[in-house]
């Protein structure tokens, strides 16, 4: 992954089936192109391949080895934004349909694995934010309650729940929502390609596009090494990696690293004090720590990493220093696995979706919560494509709009990280 260090997440070392990929043929062409095979791309060649649809999925790499098969696995409910700001903000129809759609994304996730009985292992506890400060505990709250207004057995915390639960230090309250939990997401992507297979999808691995142009009444897409496809319709599902093969996209886009870590198995003793229940959490820094248990008892922890890309194991040593100060009883705790991946952000904190020409579909900005969010895009985008009927897309289409400078994103992410750090750091 990085040249000069082997960073190697804790979910590669399951072995896993190799799957049915399938190179492109000559002179192809199917009703669906999807470029991307992570969660979001797999989730809609699924989803098309039972609607019927010839399907395609063009995948850069080998499904999983990027940021789908790389993330801390935490399955949270909702969007970024509290229910009553989506209405405020989109209005009594959409904001509620944004807030439905938020709302099941995680029971999404889960009744998917158990309907189609994915080999992947799930743990449902619920999941925590924690609040690092009393502003924070304010709007823990209010989040709460807006939940709890919608059914939702939302729990608020104290400074003592909070120490309970997670037998971490420092957190001055929170909220616990039952809906959350955590999943295996290698697994997770490797089977969401299984089961697509099975439907009738065809995944084509290590087949980068390099081209793509209406002709006619069809999108041609053409590979690196010459080989070409043409599809009805493209759904664009590169997300964080995106490049230039949709004109502006990645200049809409804020990639950021998130680097993990993960001890040794814990003993008996200490996983005894430490996420009793369960639960998976996230906390309300502006720099998010989460963390979990892992495969084998080990600890699994995470937040943002440099932009770029890590020469030794010294590029995950803020983690290191998070992970003490949350549990010093793991000061001594070997660290084995330490890897890191790529996220989407936007300057609004909302996913996009796109359609640059009829027929083109673009969706990215997972804001960290991919896995619910795009299991639970996919099958959207594709009702669309089939019907044009644009109340089916829980994000109304937007055009691509590069951010200014974008040219000077590292630099600038660069000297935000550090003063968001810093304004964490005060308000404790």
């Amino acid at each position: 992954m990085v040249a000069g260090y082997q960073a190697k997440s804790v979910w590669a070392e399951r072995t896993f089936a190799p799957l049915a990929s399938d190179a492109l043929k000559p002179s192809e062409k199917v009703d669906l192109a999807i470029v991307g095979g992570g969660i979001l791309g797999l989730s809609s060649a699924l989803h098309a391949a039972r609607c019927g649809l010839s399907v395609c999925v063009l995948e850069a790499a080998n499904v999983g080895d990027r940021a789908s098969g790389l993330n801390g696995g935490q399955v949270i409910p909702g969007l970024k934004y509290d229910p009553d700001w989506l209405l405020q903000h989109f209005g009594e129809k959409r904001g509620e349909s944004l807030v439905r759609f938020g709302a099941l994304l995680a029971d999404g996730v889960f009744d998917l694995i158990a309907r189609e009985k994915l080999d992947v292992p799930i743990q449902r506890a619920g999941w925590i934010q924690a609040a690092h400060s009393e502003g924070a505990v304010r709007t823990a709250e209010q989040r709460a309650k807006q939940w709890a207004a919608r059914g939702v057995p939302a729990k608020l915390l104290s400074a003592a729940d909070v120490s309970g639960l997670t037998g971490a230090r420092g957190y001055h309250g929170g909220w616990l929502d039952p809906r959350g939990g955590a999943i295996q997401p290698l697994a997770y992507t490797r089977e969401l390609a299984r089961v697509a297979i099975d439907a009738g999808a065809r995944i084509a691995e290590n087949t980068r596009i390099t081209a793509l142009k209406r002709e006619n009444s069809a999108w041609v897409l053409k590979s690196a090494d010459g080989r070409s496809l043409s599809a009805n319709g493209v759904i664009v599902a590169t997300n964080a990696y995106a490049d230039a093969l949709v004109p502006g996209l990645a200049r809409t886009l804020l990639p950021l690293h998130s680097f993990q870590i993960a001890t040794a198995p814990l003993s008996d003793a200490l996983l005894s004090t430490i996420l009793p229940e369960g639960q998976v959490v996230s906390d309300s820094r502006r720099i998010v720590v989460y963390y979990r248990k892992g495969p084998d008892g080990r600890m699994l922890l995470g937040g943002r990493g440099s932009m770029s890309d890590p020469a030794d194991p010294s590029a995950w040593a803020h983690l290191e220093h998070a992970l003490k100060r949350l549990y010093p009883a793991l000061s001594n705790v070997p660290i084995e696995n330490r890897w890191y991946g790529r996220i989407a952000m936007t300057l609004d904190h909302l996913p996009h979706v796109h359609e640059p020409e009829p027929g083109l579909l673009v969706a990215a900005g997972c804001q960290g919560r991919g896995i619910g969010l795009m299991t639970g895009l996919g099958p959207r985008l594709v009702d669309y494509f089939v019907t044009k009927n644009a109340e089916l897309l829980p994000f109304p289409p937007t055009p691509i709009r590069p951010i200014p400078f974008h040219a000077f994103r590292n630099v600038g992410i660069g000297v935000a990280i550090a003063w968001y750090r810093l304004v964490d750091m005060l308000e404790k």
